[in-house]
């Protein structure tokens, strides 16, 4: 590559201002960024880990045209990531000396802080929920909030807030909005701030940092990225930074190399033919899972709990895949639907069942130099039913004990079809090939299913630890399979107090 094609250094807009960042370890926090080179202590340390919102910050980017506003955790977002964005902390929403934002000035209205070290995520994604909303319902809120915790149980006036947030918006005086105080609908200031972020991507080289033994490259093409796992085929490769952020901020890894996916254009697409869903490696949770609801609405649930906002606005599906982890929710579901990934090495690519690519504990089918370049799903066909079940300690933002998932095809009241796979149950996420042998051609009958569920230990032998002992996720699994087969029976049977479809 010559020298001309690659910059050392990254460029973001803070605010009103363009900064250029060189000379720094590429694993810096975007929140120790700020608190230690930037003096911005607004931003809280809490968790270190994406869990409390203390750090939430705001990023705005342009995709496919349109600016959008990701609420992310600057504990475990690497700062080179920034580039070419624009960023926003609690210090940005002051749109003059001695005021507050539209969003603040509600919070102090409706009391909605308490100790205050929690306040400042909160502001963060009620302002990025008032830039991509022109209005909030209180379920928009409880999700908005979800990556939010507040430890004083100050949550009823915080949503409360939210909810009048606009009212302070039709307020401010027509001369005085801004970009800033400006809702969703209102088109003041974006075209400037869209114009702001062509600028910077207009620049055609991609970046190529290094600090000391460590170095971090974001090619803009699939063939600078094979030319770097070429030469670095030990490198770590980075979408969201959701897992490998919390390799550095708490398990304190010296990480060497790292290659970003985020800038190549083929990664972030989403593209529905012939029957496939392809979701790019570049795509974010957020937007794999709203297109799979689309296609399978009872997947509404396992969308919602499967992280908080700040997290699916910055991990990918093809992250949650790739690495490999025994209790990933999305696993469960893709292997129960037969999904694909495909492997690609330089300019070679090739298919494989997602069954065929998990080997053993963190184990995948990867060769050097090979990365997922996307997953395929395949879109809904008639007479197949599909659910998956997560089963958590917390309903929210937790880690699973269980996670299930089950499609079945039916023909004449029998068993045409079977595919049902688990998390938590092994050492990879698993189908339960003896389980389907079990019920392929059987009745869908509950003497059918009570045989099936007793085969499931004939599949599995968990472990116990401290999600869950072996005992109780080998009942969990047979009451899942018991459940799937309730809801879809005829008639089906409720099996929850509310009017969920899945996770209930």
């Amino acid at each position: 590559m010559s020298e001309t094609a690659v910059r050392s250094s990254i460029t973001f807009r803070l605010d009103q201002e363009e900064i250029t960042v060189q000379g720094i370890s590429p694993t810096t926090t975007v929140l120790n960024f700020l608190r230690d080179h930037l003096g911005r202590k607004g931003s809280k340390e809490g968790c270190a880990e994406g869990d409390c919102g203390a750090c939430t910050v705001v990023i705005a980017d342009l995709h496919r045209g349109q600016l959008r506003y990701r609420p992310v955790n600057a504990c475990i977002q690497f700062l080179p990531l920034l580039d070419g964005k624009q960023l926003y902390t609690v210090e940005s929403l002051r749109p003059a000396p001695g005021e507050l934002h539209p969003v603040q000035q509600a919070l102090v209205d409706c009391h909605a802080s308490q100790c205050g070290f929690c306040t400042p995520g909160f502001v963060m994604s009620l302002f990025a929920f008032y830039k991509n909303h022109a209005s909030a319902s209180r379920e928009q809120l409880t999700t908005a909030l979800s990556g939010n915790l507040c430890r004083c149980t100050g949550y009823r006036p915080i949503i409360e807030a939210g909810l009048v947030m606009y009212d302070y918006a039709q307020a401010v005086p027509s001369p005085e909005i801004s970009a800033l105080t400006a809702p969703a609908g209102n088109p003041v200031g974006q075209d400037v701030l869209i114009q702001q972020l062509q600028a910077l991507a207009a620049d055609p080289r991609s970046v190529a940092l290094a600090h000391g033994q460590q170095r971090f490259f974001a090619p803009k093409t699939l063939v600078e990225l094979a030319g770097y796992l070429a030469a670095y085929p030990d490198a770590v490769l980075l979408a969201g930074g959701t897992d490998v952020g919390l390799w550095v901020s708490k398990q304190h890894r010296d990480i060497a190399t790292l290659v970003y996916l985020g800038n190549i254009a083929e990664l972030t697409t989403l593209t529905e033919q012939d029957g496939w869903l392809d979701i790019g490696a570049a795509v974010l949770l957020e937007d794999a899972y709203t297109r799979l609801v689309q296609h399978y609405p009872v997947l509404q649930d396992l969308h919602s709990r499967f992280a908080s906002l700040p997290i699916r606005s910055a991990g990918t599906l093809v992250g949650n895949v790739a690495n490999g982890s025994p209790i990933g929710d999305s696993m469960p579901l893709l292997l129960a639907l037969d999904a694909h990934v495909v492997l690609r090495k330089g300019d070679e690519t090739r298919e494989l069942a997602l069954e065929a690519f998990y080997l053993g504990y963190q184990q995948t089918a990867l060769q050097a130099g090979e990365f997922v370049q996307a997953v395929r799903v395949p879109l809904p066909s008639a007479g197949r039913a599909l659910r998956s079940y997560k089963i958590s300690k917390r309903f929210g933002q937790d880690i699973s004990a269980v996670c299930g998932a089950f499609c079945v095809a039916l023909e004449n009241g029998r068993v045409s079809q079977i595919r049902m796979a688990f998390g938590g149950m092994a050492a990879i996420p698993a189908r339960a090939y003896h389980t389907e042998d079990v019920l392929r051609n059987q009745p869908w009958d509950n003497a059918s299913v009570e045989q099936a569920m007793q085969a499931l230990a004939s599949d599995f032998s968990p472990l116990s630890d401290l999600r869950a002992s072996a005992h109780y996720r080998m009942q969990v699994a047979r009451n899942l399979l018991l459940k799937f087969y309730l809801q879809t029976a005829e008639p089906a049977v409720q099996t929850g107090v509310t009017r969920r479809e899945v996770c209930v």
